[in-house]
């Protein structure tokens, strides 16, 4: 047992490594190309500002958009037992969608409206769905992704009905947005998101035992001695704040928070004080390098950095679906 338990941490150090590796080389190629590509050896002043105005906090506000919603993905999914569950299926991102899209048309003279809206939308989308799933014996995993499929849907219906208030040049910047756009990015934004995920990875890596108990079922969590009210409350409002906080910065980039969990955990198991950091990193990874090919696929021009993550999640998720 010992030396079964001494081989799972060898390994686990290892993938973690190579993680903190990928997301690394991610980064550094990001910063070298794009519509323009740079060389750290000689740079103009138009290329530094390129580098520390624009591309910069547009690539780590990208790795902190992935590691939010890889991380509420996975703990959402470690919560309700099922394989689908994440934040857009649960309603989740659209509260926020719809949030910064009435900070969009309303307040767009106050610069932290979008952050302030998103996660209020989240936060409303969030306590609706819970609420809803709530019944006479208690929380029902089934009920609660109905409730947060019939939200998505209406919040969907409500942001379509809106966007008849704005005009053809809001218009086409919001839709492009909505389909996940990081070209907006400042450094402001990216300090925001990256206290966020710092403390939205702690409260929810403080989680992984509960998580990893109730894995097995409620009762039996129960028994051990885990509060299963205050746990999820502590996972649905942490999930509610990164996804926000993400949705208002980049759009609605799907199949972070449902594909790199699976991918953590079939790598390296199902242990939550693993998968939930993992993910994160993992998931800051994946957008940026999704960021990247958007940038450079047909430079100068761009392409939603939600539909490179649908590009690649989709096969992925076919990929898992035929193997388990």
């Amino acid at each position: 047992m010992k030396v079964h338990s001494s081989h799972f941490k060898i390994q686990s150090i290892r993938f973690g490594v190579g993680l903190l590796f990928l997301l690394l080389i991610s980064i550094f190629l990001a910063v070298l190309l794009g519509s323009e590509n740079l060389s750290f050896f000689e740079l103009t002043e138009s290329q530094s500002a390129i580098l520390y105005e624009v591309r910069l906090p547009r690539i780590l506000l990208g790795a902190c958009v992935g590691a939010s919603l890889a991380i509420a993905g996975a703990s959402l999914q470690t919560l309700l037992r099922n394989p689908l569950a994440e934040p857009y299926l649960l309603g989740v991102s659209n509260g926020a969608a719809l949030g910064t899209m009435l900070a969009f048309v309303f307040f767009e003279s106050f610069e932290f409206s979008r952050p302030i809206m998103a996660f209020v939308g989240a936060g409303l989308a969030t306590f609706t769905v819970y609420q809803m799933a709530k019944s006479r014996v208690g929380m029902n995993v089934e009920r609660l992704i109905l409730s947060g499929v019939i939200v998505t849907t209406f919040l969907s219906s409500i942001i379509i009905l809106l966007t008849s208030l704005l005009d053809a040049t809001k218009l086409r910047s919001f839709t492009f947005w909505l389909l996940g756009d990081l070209s907006q990015a400042t450094s402001s934004g990216f300090y925001l998101s990256l206290i966020a995920v710092i403390i939205g990875t702690i409260i929810l890596a403080s989680q992984a035992r509960a998580l990893n108990l109730m894995m097995i079922g409620e009762r039996d969590a129960f028994d051990f001695g885990v509060e299963i009210e205050k746990t999820r409350l502590i996972v649905f409002a942490t999930a509610s704040g990164l996804v926000g906080l993400s949705v208002a910065a980049s759009g609605s980039v799907g199949f972070v928070g449902l594909i790199v969990p699976h991918l953590v955990r079939l790598a390296i198991g199902s242990d939550n004080r693993n998968v939930l950091p993992f993910s994160a990193a993992f998931g800051a990874s994946f957008v940026v390098i999704a960021d990247t090919i958007a940038r450079t696929v047909i430079a100068p021009r761009e392409l939603p950095v939600g539909a490179i993550t649908a590009l690649i999640g989709c096969p992925l998720f076919i990929y898992l679906l035929r193997k388990n």
